[in-house]
C-alpha cells in the first residue's frame, strides 16, 4: 500500500468516526458524559480527517483543491466549536453549536462532492447541487437549534 493509500483509507476511517459520532453527539442530552466524550472523540477524528485530506490534496491538487478548501473551513468551524467550549468564551453555547454543527455540514458537503455520483437518487441532481444542500438543509437546523438554546438560556436566567 503506498502512502497516498494508506492516507486515504485513515481518511475515510477517520470521517466514518465524525459522522456516526457527531451524529450521536447531536442526539443524545447535552450534559457532561456521553455528549462530551463524544465531542472529544469528534473533534479527534476531525483533526485527522483534516490532516489526511490537506496531505492528500497537496499530493494530488489538481483533482483535491476544492476538498482543500472544504477541508480548511470545516475543521475551522469544528475547532471554534470545539474551544468555545472548552474555553468557555463569551456566548460560547452559540459558537459551539454553529461550529460544531456547521463542521458537520463541511463533512457532509465532502461526502456528497465525492461519493454523491455513487449515491441512488442523489446521482441524478447535477454536481453544484451536491455543494448546497448540505448547507441548504443545515443552516435553518443550526439557526433553530442556536436560538432555542439562546431561549431556554434566558429562561433560566429570568428565573434566577
Amino acid at each position: 500500500m503506498n502512502f497516498f493509500t494508506s492516507m486515504l483509507v485513515l481518511h475515510i476511517a477517520a470521517g466514518s468516526v465524525c459522522l456516526s459520532v457527531g451524529l450521536f453527539a447531536v442526539s443524545v442530552k447535552k450534559k457532561k458524559g456521553n455528549h462530551t466524550k463524544s465531542g472529544e472523540v469528534y473533534h479527534a477524528s476531525f483533526a485527522v480527517l483534516f490532516s489526511t485530506a490537506v496531505i492528500m490534496a497537496l499530493l494530488h491538487w489538481e483533482e483535491s483543491a476544492a476538498l482543500f478548501y472544504v477541508a480548511i473551513f470545516s475543521y475551522s468551524l469544528a475547532f471554534i466549536g470545539y474551544m468555545a467550549r472548552k474555553r468557555r468564551w463569551k456566548n460560547w453555547i452559540s459558537l459551539h453549536i454553529r461550529g460544531m454543527l456547521g463542521s458537520y455540514i463541511g463533512l457532509v458537503t465532502a461526502v456528497l462532492i465525492t461519493n454523491g455520483q455513487d449515491i441512488p437518487l442523489l446521482n441524478l441532481l447535477p454536481d453544484w447541487s451536491l455543494w448546497l444542500l448540505p448547507t441548504i438543509i443545515g443552516s435553518p437546523i443550526i439557526f433553530y437549534v442556536a436560538e432555542r438554546y439562546r431561549r431556554l438560556k434566558k429562561q433560566n436566567t429570568a428565573l434566577s
